[in-house]
């Protein structure tokens, strides 16, 4: 058999039954034991901010504090009081590797829901930016998802979450809407081309995180759900990624404690 014969790296010896020879408690075992961080278990519901925008302006009104027993080597982990939940907040957790490392870590800590918010690009122009999606399902264009789930064209959000938030956010000023986005590792190479092709796909916006996250949700059993926080046209206009007040922050809360406070009833 030559090189051009076999099945892409990506697809090949998989083995999605097997448990990985590396684990996140590892991993979390020897950051603890080089930091000299003590164990101490993260708040039940974390969430994910890829840009960052939560953290820093949290951080600037100083409703904040740094969670000192989180052991991983490459983040911080931040501790916020809102809605009278308790919020443990990873910044900028950018692309679908990233992302599902930290998902790991974070379940591996005493996480016991996860959320994220990714700032998006707007494919189908269903309303004018800012607004949030409510991910329902990521067309895979990365290459996380795929050492979690075999090859399909997309990765799913738990029905069984979905549904507990069918009515969640109607009493929000913020617009929620549901739908499918693109996943892409590469946020540099959409194409017009490409980008056409998701709009005939119907799918409404561009994030880097989500079709990972849902694969990892799937293959591990556990509670993940994920929002595009559509703040622009990827660049094609004049005063584009505007994200609303302070950065779309009281929006992207607003969301995360009325999704939690549903979630956490049968999670």
């Amino acid at each position: 058999m030559t090189d051009h014969d076999e099945a892409p790296p990506i697809l090949a010896n998989k083995h999605y039954g097997s448990p990985s020879a590396f684990s996140p408690e590892s991993l979390l075992r020897e950051a603890r034991r080089q930091k000299s961080v003590t164990i101490e278990r993260v708040p039940e519901v974390c969430l994910l901010d890829p840009d960052g925008d939560i953290v820093r302006q949290l951080q600037a009104e100083r409703r904040m504090r740094r969670h000192d027993g989180w052991a991983c080597f490459h983040t911080d982990l931040h501790v916020c009081e809102e809605g009278g939940l308790t919020i443990g907040v990873v910044g900028f957790a950018v692309g679908a590797s990233f992302a599902v490392l930290l998902a790991e870590e974070l379940f591996a800590s005493g996480c016991r829901l996860l959320l994220s918010v990714s700032s998006s690009g707007q494919i189908v122009p269903v309303q004018t930016p800012p607004y949030f999606v409510l991910i329902e399902r990521a067309l895979r264009d990365e290459g996380t998802s795929y050492h979690y789930l075999p090859p399909a064209p997309y990765s799913e959000a738990p029905v069984a979450l979905l549904s507990i938030l069918d009515d969640a956010f109607d009493d929000l000023h913020v617009p929620v809407l549901r739908g499918a986005t693109w996943t892409t590792d590469a946020p540099f190479r959409e194409t017009a081309q490409a980008i056409e092709v998701m709009r005939r796909r119907g799918l409404l916006a561009v994030e880097m995180e989500a079709a990972a996250l849902y694969a990892f949700a799937r293959a591990c059993d556990k509670p993940v759900i994920c929002f595009a926080h559509v703040t622009n046209q990827m660049g094609q206009i004049e005063g584009d990624f505007e994200k609303g007040q302070v950065s779309g922050t009281t929006d992207a809360l607003a969301i995360v404690v009325s999704a939690a406070r549903r979630l956490l009833r049968i999670v």
